[in-house]
């Protein structure tokens, strides 16, 4: 077939070596220079065109010193000219893969004996992208596609001349190491943006996940698929079937997929491709070859049922006196997951009574700012197909931001969080949930016809209630309302990816029974936004994205009060002139947006941003946000060295400016910053970080109150891995923050992995963190007499803390379907303040320090008289000191004991004693957590796929 030769083609016939011109010289003269008696590796004519001009790519470059210049011309002249001469068919053909349909089914065993593949059409084009990019693999691989009615079948063969050297790591399903590894890249619905990817290392270890935005991936998605391996005196094979059942696309009577291949060799970390990602490049599943001959095929309406069977214990020391405290408790509970195939290329997701407990623990953290922490999302309900609801990331490949945080619309952990009502005085013992019980759930998600990607997600939770006692009296109350959840995104894609526009809704309503608890929570919440891309030159190399958004809540005029005067908005600021705090106001509405333009090819890229969010935006009934009223924007630039040096592999240096504002025009932050990122010949890696700030002013420092000035200061990070090949893989680093000899932060980590052998591995990375702060707030005080200050006294002090942390990781790995994980994470932290202050006036960092005969401790309790005698009244306030130790840890089974059917049993230990003694002490900690209550949760679950 006559037509316009693939770009794809001749990125791997030519354009590989950098240019036209280059790259046809650099082919033609390895060739020639190969056949002078060179050295070279021999390739079968099978391999065809494209690898004899890899192939002479990397012969020509240790020789090219020898051509004169006017020999590179001829022979530059000579590829030129039988670059013309040549059918374009050749280039059409060389980025297509051919199914072949089949009427025996194959035996997944991982044996490619059976007569059925050698119907198909073997692939054998590779190209390495590392270590050396564009050059000839240095092992060949074979690769066959069948299919029929039911599934696909792809087998590979990986030719190894030292098959004892192959790395074989098993590990649990989805856990990346370094090993031998084949990969099959899927886009079934050939809009070059979205697909899935299945893969197996040479150990038989599972990989799945859907890709998106050209070069995301998500592997929280689990497909039911088969796979097996198997080695013998030439290398290895993989053999794959995948069910038409699993993937989305939409009917037709001849289909064209995307598709492509990875082959990794682990001992060269070598990755070679049908085609990749140049490393001076972006877009991964745009570049994909042809997928063709498949025909008659449909994507069955399916129905999956998931139910589940979980039993728990729960054991702790009785605490005196406490009736919620049961030493043991045991719960079994059952419930349902199930999936139904709307068509081709639509599914719901339903579950009924869900378990949405966690397999894996947070982690311990000491918070000291003003605004909550953020932890992953755990629970498998909402982390397969979260990619559905992302909002405001699509086209760009990257998003940078200095001291922005981009505000997520969806944060599915709001879903079944902790009762939000306050406890009532004077209690003695409470008994608060866990989270608010999920009476069900679902979700669709999907593709339909027009490229519009969709997603809607609903839940119910029901209402919860605390107990508490007083006086031997039990009474509970109502403490979060019953909740409907609705989550809903649109996202349409135009002109083969090269522009989109998305849309999406969010509400939470809420239904409550008292009306005191009003006072506590927002009835209703609602944001609206829309979002897109859209790139400036066919190339895709500059893209513009876009995304603005709206929020408007609803409640009692004191909730809406509260909120206004949240950390998230601090309305009450007594010297900003553009938001105030209204009493009567019964509901909060606000906006945000931003703007990016990125360079995402060459080797010179760029990446700017600007955004805003007012200051009465807030989306966390449903989504996530740190902090309103921002105005940021920033510029960066950087460049990338992606040629193999003498002593380099790869480099790169980003530089930024950032600056931030309030809505009152005030800088709060800015600065320069630099990075510098090296991969050495030994694959060891070196990353040193840079940033200079000037005085800005806070306007959160005080919580609340006026202004304060932030103090210039510089940041210094640095971090170093080795090879993580070796069976020891250490990791070292520091970063930190220095305003003053008196005001810094520093972070001091290291990191050890050991893998002794192939299923094995245990780690360990502690950190240890000093923290001094000049200015740590302690709280503040109504006093007339402060005139200076708005009537306020914000009191300061110095904080001295140390913290020390640790992640320790075990991982035993018995067969691609057992495995046995250990993680447990020992915190110590304290602090110790002292030296209190208060600020002197607003704007400044002026602050008038106490002295001794002012602030005295009595009980745990310091009182201060600001002004030794005068009219100014004394204050109170508990010692702020602290010491908190806490460990806490899961054991965790997992067996696959059927394809798409698993058995958990886990245990979990968690264990922590705080006081105010502010010293920190190893010994004395480790003491104190031996002497420290236990619980200990044991949970066995099992589920069973069913399909039909």
């Amino acid at each position: 077939m006559k037509g316009k030769p693939n770009p794809d083609a001749l990125v791997l016939k030519v354009r590989q070596a950098g240019s036209i011109v280059k790259g046809s010289l650099l082919c033609l003269c390895g060739w020639v220079i190969g056949h002078t008696g060179r050295p070279f590796q021999s390739a079968e004519t099978s391999w065809g065109e494209v690898h004899l001009m890899l192939m002479g790519i990397s012969v020509f470059k240790r020789n090219r010193h020898n051509l004169s210049p006017m020999r590179q011309f001829l022979l530059c002249f000579l590829v030129l000219l039988c670059m013309a001469l040549d059918d374009a068919a050749w280039a059409q053909d060389s980025t297509t893969v051919r199914a072949t349909r089949i009427s025996k089914t194959p035996v997944i065993d991982g044996r490619l004996d059976e007569e059925v593949w050698r119907a198909g059409e073997a692939v054998n084009r590779f190209a390495q992208q590392d270590p050396v990019e564009y050059s000839l693999p240095s092992e060949k691989t074979e690769v066959t596609v069948l299919y029929d009615d039911h599934a696909l079948y792809i087998g590979a063969r990986m030719y190894d001349s030292a098959p004892d050297s192959i790395l074989r790591r098993l590990v649990r399903r989805d856990v990346l190491t370094e090993a031998d590894l084949f990969t099959v890249y899927l886009d079934p619905f050939h809009d070059r943006r979205s697909g899935y990817h299945f893969g197996l290392n040479a150990a038989g270890s599972r990989y799945d996940a859907v890709r998106y935005n050209d070069t995301w991936s998500d592997d929280s998605w689990d497909g039911v698929w088969e796979g097996a391996v198997s080695a013998d005196v030439q290398g290895w094979t993989a053999e794959f079937r995948i069910p038409f059942s699993q993937l989305r696309f939409l009917p037709q009577d001849q289909y064209v997929w995307g598709i492509n291949f990875h082959r990794s060799i682990g001992r060269r970390h070598e990755d070679d491709y049908l085609v990749f990602t140049p490393k001076n490049g972006s877009g991964f599943v745009s570049r994909f070859w042809n997928l063709v001959g498949l025909e008659s095929i449909t994507a069955p309406r399916y129905v999956e049922l998931l139910p589940y069977a979980r039993t728990r214990a729960r054991y702790r020391l009785r605490e005196p006196g406490n009736p919620f405290v049961p030493p043991s408790e045991y719960r079994e509970t059952g419930g349902a997951d199930v999936k139904i195939g709307l068509g081709s290329n639509l599914v719901l997701n339903a579950t009924v009574n869900p378990d949405f407990g966690q397999v894996e623990v947070d982690p311990a953290v000491v918070n000291l700012s003003d605004v909550e922490t953020a932890f992953d999302e755990r629970r498998p309900f909402f982390v397969e197909g979260s990619r559905n609801f992302e909002f405001g990331s699509g086209g760009a490949t990257d998003y940078w931001g200095f001291n922005w945080s981009t505000p997520s619309l969806f944060y599915s952990r709001r879903i079944g969080h902790a009762p939000q009502g306050n406890l009532p005085d004077n209690y003695d013992y409470s008994y608060v949930p866990e989270g608010a019980h999920i009476l069900g759930a679902a979700k669709v998600s999907g593709k339909l016809s027009g490229n519009w990607n969709i997603g809607t997600l609903h839940a119910l939770t029901q209402r919860e209630y605390d107990d508490v006692s007083y006086l031997g009296q039990r009474t509970h109350f109502e403490s979060e309302p019953a909740t409907y959840y609705s989550v809903n995104r649109a996202q349409k894609e135009f002109n083969g990816g090269q522009q989109g526009l998305g849309f999406m809704f969010n509400s939470v309503n809420r239904m409550f029974k008292t009306d005191s608890l009003r006072a506590d929570i927002n009835s209703n919440a609602y944001t609206a936004g829309a979002d897109g891309w859209t790139f400036l030159d066919k190339n895709k190399t500059y893209v513009l994205t876009a995304w603005g958004a709206g929020s408007y809540i609803t409640g009692s005029s004191q909730r809406i009060t509260d909120l206004q005067r949240s950390s998230r908005h601090y309305y009450q600021r007594p010297d900003i002139s553009y938001a105030h705090v209204d009493s009567a106001a019964t509901f909060l509405d606000g906006y945000a947006g931003r703007v990016t333009v990125n360079k995402e090819q060459g080797n010179l890229f760029m990446n700017t941003a600007v955004g805003v969010i007012s200051p009465g935006f807030d989306i966390n009934d449903v989504g996530f946000l740190y902090r309103a009223d921002v105005i940021n924007a920033h510029y960066g630039i950087g460049y990338r060295w992606t040629k193999t040096t003498h002593w380099t592999r790869y480099a790169q240096v980003l530089g930024a400016g950032f600056r931030s504002l309030d809505f009152g025009g005030a800088t709060t932050s800015a600065g320069v910053w630099g990075r510098g990122y090296v991969q050495l010949l030994n694959y060891y890696t070196l990353q040193l970080t840079a940033g200079l700030n000037p005085n800005t002013l806070s306007d959160f420092r005080s919580r609340g109150g006026p202004r304060t000035v932030n103090k210039a200061g510089w940041q210094l990070d640095f971090q170093s891995y080795t090879d993580s090949r070796e069976p020891w893989v250490f990791g070292l680093g520091t970063d930190g923050y220095t305003a003053s000899p008196q005001d810094w932060n520093r972070d001091i980590w290291c990191s050890a992995e050991w893998k002794p052998v192939t299923n094995f591995s245990v780690s360990v990375s502690p950190t240890l963190n000093w923290n001094h702060n000049f200015l740590a707030y302690v709280g503040q005080f109504p006093d007339p007499t402060a005139t200076n200050t708005y009537g306020t006294r914000y009191l300061f002090a110095r904080l001295n803390q140390t913290e020390l942390s640790s992640s320790i990781r075990m991982s035993w790995t018995f067969n691609p379907r057992l495995s046995l994980q250990f993680y447990a994470q020992p915190l110590i932290s304290a602090g110790d303040y002292f030296r209190f202050k208060e600020l002197s006036r607003p704007g400044s960092n002026d602050y008038r320090t106490y002295d001794a005969s002012q602030v005295h401790l009595d009980d745990g309790n310091y009182t201060v008289d600001p002004d030794g005698g005068g009219p100014a009244d004394a204050f109170s306030f508990s010692q702020p000191d602290f010491d908190v130790r806490s460990l806490q840890g899961n054991l965790i089974l997992r067996w696959e004991y059927l394809p798409g059917s698993t058995f958990y049993l886990v245990w979990t230990h968690g264990r922590s004693k705080d006081d105010s003694r502010g010293q920190f002490s190893f010994r004395r900690s480790i003491d104190a957590l031996f002497e420290a209550r236990s619980d200990n949760i044991l949970l066995a679950k099992a589920t069973y796929w069913l399909s039909w």
